[in-house]
């Protein structure tokens, strides 16, 4: 269940604290042809796994493994037609899930991951936040950072062009 959430007003984008308390956000949002449930969305954006994806995720785990982080192997490509609260999203806890919200998180004593995917009518957004807890949260999201931006625009565009 979840531990500390909060809403940002006027939306229905849960994140891990306020946004000035956050030391990473990033929201982006796409207007697509048709409208798309979070769940939609995340399904139709796994079934077309990235190879380069899979090449980051084993470096991740092999350096985050030196320091005590479990490794996650990245995405499985499927998901399931429905979703609950305390269900996993391969590494991901749903911690919300709704027709218009899918909140899911990995939380660890580095640090705490939370990425909403929201819908209202024909536009989608996916938000992210991070809290870290120590130095070696800091110097993970260095290099996330820049990438995740990048991953999430390309993400939504891609989205865009398959529910056309």
């Amino acid at each position: 269940m979840s531990e500390v959430s909060i809403t940002i007003p006027g939306t229905h984008i849960q994140v891990l604290a306020p946004v000035r308390e956050l030391d990473f956000f990033d929201t982006q949002s796409a207007v697509l042809p048709r409208p798309v449930s979070p769940l939609n969305a995340w399904r139709i954006l796994m079934a077309r796994p990235k190879p380069i994806m899979n090449l980051a995720f084993k470096i991740r785990d092999a350096i985050s493994s030196l320091f005590g982080v479990k490794k996650i192997g990245g995405f499985s490509g499927t998901v399931p037609e429905h979703v609950q609260v305390g269900q996993m999203l391969d590494f991901f806890l749903v911690e919300y899930a709704s027709e218009t919200v899918l909140t899911r998180t990995v939380r660890h004593r580095h640090l705490d991951v939370m990425t909403c995917i929201s819908s209202s009518g024909q536009e989608l957004t996916i938000t992210s936040s991070v809290k870290t807890h120590n130095a070696f949260g800091r110097l993970y999201m260095l290099p996330v950072e820049p990438a995740h931006k990048m991953i999430v625009r390309q993400n939504l565009k891609e989205l865009a062009g398959a529910v056309a």
